[in-house]
């Protein structure tokens, strides 16, 4: 199975969080998956470490290629067509980041590792 996690979802497994459904988790160290990570997640995160909202990682943002390589993720870049996708949801959620994993997942045809109820506003299957 193919995955793509929402940044939320990988912060938590980088953090060990509870909030991580064990269904999520199972999926997520299944080797025989291929897990992705969205640099929108990189842009989010840089983000809000800047912010200093990430207490829990204070590493993530200038490690995070090498994080996501270590757990074995496999990156998505972002393309004109999922920008293009993003921007065009006819949904009124203003998260340029969920509108931009929502847009990947759909695009390539990766369930979104999500806990958030929001982005069931937006096609694609999501994960938890």
């Amino acid at each position: 199975m193919k995955l793509l996690l929402d940044t939320h979802a990988l912060l938590w497994w980088w953090t060990a969080d509870r909030r991580l459904s064990a269904k999520a988790q199972r999926a997520i160290k299944d080797e025989g998956n291929e897990v992705f990570v969205s640099a929108a997640s990189a842009w989010e995160v840089a983000i809000k470490q800047r912010l200093g909202k990430l207490d829990e990682v204070p590493e993530a943002a200038a490690r995070f290629a090498e994080l996501v390589q270590a757990d074995g993720f496999t990156p998505l870049p972002i393309q004109q067509r999922h920008a293009l996708r993003a921007g065009g949801y006819a949904s009124e959620h203003r998260d340029p980041f969920d509108r931009l994993l929502a847009a990947q997942a759909e695009l390539e045809g990766l369930p979104l590792v999500t806990a958030d109820p929001a982005l069931a506003a937006f096609p694609g299957p999501r994960y938890w």
